[in-house]
């Protein structure tokens, strides 16, 4: 570890402010952070399918956290959950059209974000830190 700089303090202060403008976009304040980021990730995989246990392991959610927040994006009418033809325990998730009407602006709005974060970062730079941080997120 370099002398006085903890990695654990800076990873907490940029995941934070991540998530502050990540809640910000969050479809211009209409849903709560958590609701517009379990979104996001529906409407950037809306041409796959997509299960709860997706989410979880997203963002790291139990399972009864998960469901609570996929219970409600389905009572908001922002998603269903809709039976696979292979397995009749798994329900996938499908944005719908409430939601789906949103998906061009949050994808790009997103995308401008992640531009903003990466600004005046070599792709070189870029590839190094997802090394690292793959490394530390199996570290842990």
């Amino acid at each position: 570890m370099v002398k006085d700089e903890h990695m654990s303090r800076y990873i907490g202060i940029l995941a934070n402010r991540f998530r502050r403008q990540l809640d910000a976009l969050a479809f211009r304040g209409e849903y709560s952070g958590s609701e517009g980021k379990a979104l996001h990730f529906i409407l950037a995989h809306a041409d796959s399918d997509l299960f709860q246990k997706d989410l979880e392991e997203e963002f790291g959610m139990r399972p009864s956290s998960a469901s609570a927040l996929v219970k409600k994006l389905e009572e908001d009418g922002l998603i269903a959950r809709e039976s696979v033809p292979y397995d009749g325990r798994l329900k996938k998730i499908v944005p719908s059209e409430k939601a789906l009407r949103h998906k061009e602006h949050v994808l790009r709005d997103v995308q401008e974000l992640e531009a903003q974060l990466l600004d005046g970062i070599s792709p070189e730079q870029q590839k190094e830190w997802l090394k690292v941080t793959k490394q530390m997120i199996e570290n842990l």
